[in-house]
């Protein structure tokens, strides 16, 4: 949105279920310890007015924390400790929810499918929405522009996953001049002991740590694999484990990663 990843703010509101942890969000009051730091919200917005505003797990937070968010989305402007008036009016607010997730799992609403996809989303779409007329006010709801309910993950969607959670790994490889690639047995492998229907790709990253960074790891320190060697990722048959391949990385991809541009000036002295 703002073209940097520094311009998110996510405060997990799990860290403000108590009424004590409210007054973090503008400031502690005057004669408490942190009085000059300004508040944990204020501070980063009035610092970065263009930014997006992450509250994630909404629900946790202390009713408390709903009064300080009513005057951020009605008037857009909210006063710390120190007196001074923080501008929202230039910043995305987005809040995260699992509420009516435990309505929807004692019915038997996770997974689509078949030809009545739509009328599944409409029903899960309705549960969550009387979920969140029980839990939250109704002047609260009143100021939220959008509700978004997502539909569950599928095994497609975990598959994308599994390529963006691998890109730190490809980097970290690349850098000690070599390859890694995850053969399509692989990332099937992943994303059947990485998902669960509960969970959704909560587990994946264990799994990811656990089939292929911890064993890579070993491979590297036992200098199984050197430079300038593509390391291929496989899954055999009813395997419980990942196997790793290597080869050479071809001359002409080599040379690409390896020869960098000679920007030295020679200067003649006389």
């Amino acid at each position: 949105m703002f073209d940097t990843e520094e311009a998110l703010i996510r405060i997990d509101m799990s860290e403000y279920m108590e009424k004590y942890a409210v007054s973090r969000l503008v400031g502690a009051p005057p004669g408490y310890v942190g009085y000059e730091e300004g508040g944990q919200l204020t501070e980063r917005v009035r610092r970065k007015p263009y930014s997006v505003v992450l509250f994630d797990e909404i629900e946790k937070a202390h009713p408390d924390v709903f009064n300080i968010l009513l005057q951020v989305l009605d008037d857009g402007v909210l006063t710390d400790s120190l007196g001074r008036k923080v501008d929202f009016k230039n910043s995305i607010i987005i809040m995260t929810s699992n509420v009516g997730t435990k309505q929807i799992r004692d019915t038997g609403g996770f997974g689509f499918g078949g030809d009545d996809t739509l009328n599944r989303y409409e029903n899960l779409k309705n549960t969550v929405e009387d979920a969140m007329k029980n839990l939250f006010n109704p002047e609260f709801l009143n100021r939220i522009d959008e509700t978004i309910v997502f539909r569950n993950l599928d095994k497609e969607d975990i598959k994308k996953i599994i390529q963006i959670d691998m890109k730190e790994l490809m980097e970290n490889v690349k850098n000690n001049k070599m390859e890694i690639i995850l053969d399509d047995s692989a990332t099937d492998f992943l994303a059947d002991k990485g998902f669960d229907p509960k969970f959704g790709a909560r587990p994946l990253k264990r799994a990811i740590q656990k089939y292929i960074e911890d064993p890579l790891a070993e491979e590297l320190l036992l200098q199984h694999f050197k430079e300038k060697e593509q390391i291929i990722v496989k899954h055999k048959k009813n395997s419980k484990e990942l196997y790793f391949v290597s080869k050479p990385i071809k001359e002409e991809e080599t040379k690409e990663d390896l020869t960098e541009p000679d920007n030295t000036k020679t200067e003649t002295i006389e």
